[in-house]
């Protein structure tokens, strides 16, 4: 088998530590940006070499060196208006890394983004890639990430390829950033049901998601962006349901109107704007665009032009969580 040398920024979060173990196991070598010694430490525990450094050091050509293909999966994934720096990591951090990777001879890469780049705060049903990014985005998350698209893109040229991946709801084994949220707001009451939750979910398992990327880097077209997710949507309620049973968590059965948390997020957005971020809603435009609406995504541009197929069912995800066998 054909071993490759990949550099991967993001490599302590929950997708880059996936990535890392997908990586390994097949054998290719991981240099794996790392901002802290304890981020550095967990990644070296994983397999993969760490690299000290941040997405907008200006010696990342250097590091890069010998590596054939760049992961950039670093992102600040703040949906609160808590983040002073989003933007900066987001898009300058995006332009830094491409443009480092290009300088130090990488030839390929693909860059993590996310189908929040898309939200308008209305239902988004069954859309495929072809969707415009809206002129004005629902939130700062959306628009940084948007603008790190654009970026992204930007880089692609003949010796040049960069192919960017969108998933959505990513979650599944060694889940440290959905699972753990929704399981404290359940446990202390804050989690209701937004106008019942019965409106429908594309979901991505994180194996389904390191199996994607996978194949758009073997296939993909340079310049272009993919859908991966486990394919067949689900009700929202339904998913959260099956995910807090997988911790033994009693789920609520308290309603909150849409309407009502609409105005709230409005008003806290308006406030958080004009004081600097000191005085904040409860619920922010972002948030609520994330997982008070449909989002159903259609993914046959990656399964006609990338060859990708779910490797694992929703069914047996929930199952590894359950049974902690992973």
């Amino acid at each position: 088998m054909t071993t490759t040398s990949y550099f991967l920024t993001g490599g302590s979060g929950y997708i880059g530590r996936n990535l890392i173990r997908f990586l390994t196991a097949q054998g290719h070598a991981v240099n794996a940006l790392a901002r802290s010694e304890k981020s550095a430490a967990m990644i070296e525990t994983l397999g993969a070499k760490a690299v000290r450094g941040d997405v907008l050091d200006s010696h990342l050509a250097e590091v890069m060196a010998g590596c054939a293909v760049l992961i950039h999966a670093a992102a600040d994934t703040d949906h609160d208006n808590r983040s002073k720096t989003q933007y900066q990591t987001n898009v300058d951090g995006t332009r830094n890394v491409l443009d480092s990777a290009r300088r130090a001879g990488i030839k390929k890469a693909l860059v993590l983004s996310t189908e929040s780049v898309l939200l308008t705060g209305k239902p988004l049903h069954h859309i495929n890639e072809d969707q415009p990014i809206p002129a004005k985005a629902i939130g700062e998350y959306s628009r940084s990430k948007a603008a790190a698209e654009r970026q992204a893109l930007a880089f692609a040229a003949e010796d040049f390829q960069v192919i960017v991946v969108r998933p959505r709801f990513v979650w599944g084994r060694d889940d440290t950033t959905a699972l753990p949220h929704l399981v404290a707001a359940a446990e202390s009451g804050q989690l209701a049901w937004i106008d019942g939750g019965h409106y429908q979910t594309s979901t991505t398992h994180i194996h389904n998601l390191c199996v994607g990327i996978e194949c758009a880097l073997a296939n993909g077209k340079n310049g272009e962006v993919y859908f991966i997710t486990d394919d067949e949507p689900v009700e929202f309620r339904q998913f959260a349901t099956d995910l807090l049973a997988t911790q033994d968590v009693a789920v609520p059965d308290k309603t909150v109107p849409l309407r009502l948390l609409k105005t709230l997020a409005s008003g806290g957005d308006f406030l958080s704007r004009i004081s600097g971020g000191v005085i904040r809603g409860p619920v922010t435009r972002q948030s609520l665009a994330t997982s008070a609406f449909e989002v159903t995504l259609d993914i046959n541009k990656a399964k006609t032009e990338l060859g990708y197929q779910p490797a694992i069912s929703r069914a047996d995800g929930l199952a590894e969580l359950k049974n902690n066998t992973w």
